[in-house]
C-alpha cells in the first residue's frame, strides 16, 4: 500500500471521529508512538504519560522552536489533546485500547509552555532569561 492510499484510508476511518484536529494530528501521534516504540528495548503498550512524552520529543525534533505552533495549527494544545487524538483512533478501530487505560492518563502530563519552550534547550534565551 502506498502512502497515498493508507492516509487515504487512515483518514476514511478517522473522519466520524476526527472532530475539532486536523488530519495531520492524527499522523503525528501515530507517528510519534512509533518514535516512542522505536525507543523501547521491545515493543509494548505504552502508558499516556509515556505517549505524551514521544510527542514532545518527536515535535521537537521536527519542528524545534516551532513544535508548540504547529501542534496548535493542529488543534493540539495540551496533553489531553494527545489524548483525545489517542482515543478518536482506537473509536475507529486504528489502535487498541488496553484494559488499565485511561483518557484521564494523559491529562497535565505536561504544560505545553514549559515543554516546548522554557525547557527547550534554546528556550532560555526565547525566554529572555539569558
Amino acid at each position: 500500500m502506498s502512502q497515498l492510499e493508507f492516509a487515504d484510508e487512515l483518514m476514511a476511518r478517522i473522519g466520524p471521529h476526527a472532530g475539532r484536529f486536523h488530519p495531520r494530528a492524527f499522523f503525528f501521534v501515530l507517528a510519534a508512538l512509533e518514535h516512542g516504540q522505536q525507543r523501547l528495548p521491545e515493543r509494548r503498550h505504552v502508558s499516556g504519560g509515556e505517549l505524551a512524552h514521544a510527542c514532545r520529543e518527536l515535535a521537537l525534533e521536527q519542528y524545534g522552536l516551532l513544535a508548540r505552533t504547529v501542534l496548535a495549527h493542529w488543534g493540539i494544545a495540551t496533553t489531553a489533546d494527545i489524548g483525545a487524538i489517542v482515543y478518536a483512533l482506537i473509536a475507529a478501530g486504528l489502535l487498541i485500547r488496553q484494559p488499565e487505560g485511561r483518557l484521564e492518563d494523559f491529562e497535565d502530563v505536561y504544560a505545553f509552555s514549559s515543554a516546548f519552550e522554557a525547557e527547550y534547550v534554546w528556550g532560555k534565551y526565547v525566554m529572555g532569561e539569558e
